[in-house]
């Protein structure tokens, strides 16, 4: 896909995002609709979801794709190395990356963002596809800001965490 396509895509992706979100700041649908949206508008992709942070590790989030990984330890895998770092990362190869945690065979290349809201860790968005270098900078670009939209959408409580938040 020629790059001003794809940004026309993620245009388009931001502007359903926004509309999605119109009224509702609950967490659970919020993440629930992103995925499910990011699923449709990322054709090569087996896994779009999230990740939250409970105060100790991640746990799994909404999601569309496959039975995945339910706890991930902060600095471990991919999105456990995002939330620790707190910067996007781009892997183009997974099968060549150390520190990859398999969830799903067919995953040939992951983006992961972080989620941080006042300075506070919330998750990460996690997108996973069977295409090598499937993702590049204009996809980061779009996808911080498509996180960026829903920080600041949802009202974010995680009481459901218990003592650990």
């Amino acid at each position: 896909m020629k790059e001003k396509e794809k940004q026309s895509n993620y245009d388009l992706l931001l502007a359903q995002l926004e509309a999605l979100l119109e009224g509702e700041t609950n967490p659970l649908p919020n993440l629930s609709n992103a995925s499910a949206l990011l699923r449709q508008a990322l054709p090569n992709s087996v896994f779009t979801g999230f990740y939250l942070y409970d105060g100790t590790e991640l746990l799994l989030g909404p999601f569309q794709g496959g039975v995945s990984c339910v706890h991930i330890p902060l600095g471990k895998g991919v999105c456990g190395e995002v939330a620790e770092k707190r910067e996007t990362m781009i892997v183009p190869d997974v099968r060549e990356h150390a520190n990859y945690i398999a969830c799903d065979g067919a995953a040939r290349s992951e983006i992961v963002v972080p989620m941080v809201k006042n300075g506070q860790l919330i998750g990460v968005l996690d997108l996973d596809s069977h295409v090598v270098a499937d993702y590049d900078d204009v996809d980061q670009a779009y996808l911080e800001r498509f996180v960026a939209i829903l920080l600041d959408k949802t009202h974010w409580d995680f009481s459901m965490f218990g003592e650990n938040r």
